[in-house]
C-alpha cells in the first residue's frame, strides 16, 4: 500500500510464528504494524516512544511503574545504543574486528558463552554463517536479558535484516532497531530496503542461510540423537516473489515497525504471563 500512494499505513491484527511456549511468548499473538513513507528509523524511535508513554499516562497517569516488583521508568528520551557497542561492553570483544572470519568470530564467541552461562553446548554457534549471526547469538544470550530499562538496540547486522535499508554511515549494518523492557523485546523497526535488486539478492542468501542451518542440525541430530533447535529450522523457505516484483514498480523511502500490543499491555498491568493478557491462551492452567 505505501508503494501505491498511501503514505501512512497501519494494521492491528493476530500474528503466528511457530515458535515455543512460555510465559513471554505465545504462537499466536497480537501487534500493531506501521509504515510511513520519507521517514526512517529514527522517526519510528520517536513513535515507539510516543505510543509507549502516552498508553503509560493513560492507565497509570504516571511514567514511573512497577512491573514484578522492579522500577520501571518510562521517562524519555530512552536509552539508545548499538548491538556492537552493548556485546563489547559486556564482553570486552568488538565483533567489527573479525571482518568475515566467522570461525574466529565463532571461537571467541564460544568462550564468552562458556564464561558467561551454563550452556556449555556449540550446537547454535556451529551453524552460524557469518559473523553478524554470531554477534546475535552473544547478543540474545548475555545481553538481552539484562535490558531492564527501556532501550533502544540498534544497527544490527546486515546478516539478519533481510528487510532493512542499509545503514548510511557504517557497512556491513542497517538501520534497524528493536525496542526492549524488562529484558523482552516490545517492538521491531527499521528505515524500509526498497531497492528490488538488493531485496531479491538478500531473500536468496537467507534462503541458502536458512537451508545450510537446517542441514547441518538434521545431521547433527542424527549423529548424537538431540534434536535441540532441529524444529526452529524444519519448514520450506520461499522467495517471495510477489514482494520483489511490488518493490520493482516503486516504493518510496519509508519506515515501518511492529509493535507486540500483548507484551506492552503485559508490562501495563503487571502481568507475570502473556497468557494472563490473551482472551484465548494456547497456554491452560493445569487442574
Amino acid at each position: 500500500m505505501a508503494g501505491r500512494g498511501l503514505e501512512k499505513v497501519y494494521e492491528i491484527g493476530r500474528i503466528f510464528r511457530n515458535e515455543g511456549i512460555s510465559t513471554r511468548h505465545n504462537p499466536e499473538f497480537t501487534t500493531i504494524e506501521m509504515y510511513e513513507a520519507y521517514s526512517d528509523y529514527e522517526s519510528m524511535m520517536t513513535m515507539a516512544e510516543e505510543i509507549v508513554t502516552r498508553c503509560a499516562l493513560a492507565v497509570h497517569g504516571k511514567l514511573n511503574i512497577d512491573y514484578q516488583g522492579t522500577k520501571i521508568s518510562l521517562q524519555r528520551p530512552w536509552r539508545r545504543q548499538s548491538m556492537h557497542n552493548l556485546v563489547k561492553e559486556a564482553a570486552g570483544v568488538d565483533f567489527n574486528e573479525f571482518g568475515d572470519n566467522v570461525e574466529a568470530a565463532k571461537e571467541v564467541a564460544q568462550g564468552i558463552l562458556r564464561t558467561k552461562t551454563e550452556d556449555k553446548s556449540d550446537t547454535l554457534l556451529g551453524t552460524c554463517p557469518s559473523v553478524g549471526h554470531v554477534l546475535n547469538e552473544v547478543f540474545e544470550t548475555i545481553i538481552e536479558p539484562t535490558l531492564i530499562q527501556p532501550t533502544f538496540v540498534l544497527d544490527y547486522p546486515i546478516e539478519i535484516s533481510p528487510l532493512a535499508k542499509p545503514h548510511r554511515r557504517y557497512t556491513r549494518l542497517t538501520e534497524r532497531f528493536e525496542l526492549f523492557i524488562c529484558g523482552r523485546e516490545i517492538a521491531n523497526a527499521f528505515s524500509e530496503l526498497t531497492d528490488p535488486i538488493d531485496q531479491r539478492s538478500r531473500f536468496e542468501e537467507q534462503i541458502k542461510q536458512h537451508n545450510a542451518k537446517r542441514a547441518a542440525l538434521t545431521a547433527e541430530s542424527k549423529s548424537t540423537e538431540v534434536k535441540s533447535g532441529v524444529d526452529d529450522y524444519a519448514y520450506e523457505v520461499a522467495l517471495d516473489e510477489d514482494f520483489v516484483t511490488s518493490l520493482e514498480y516503486g516504493m518510496p523511502p519509508a519506515s515501518g515497525m511492529g509493535l507486540g500490543i500483548d507484551r506492552l499491555v503485559m508490562l501495563l498491568t503487571n502481568s507475570a504471563s502473556i497468557r494472563d493478557v490473551i482472551a484465548f491462551p494456547v497456554l491452560k492452567i493445569q487442574q
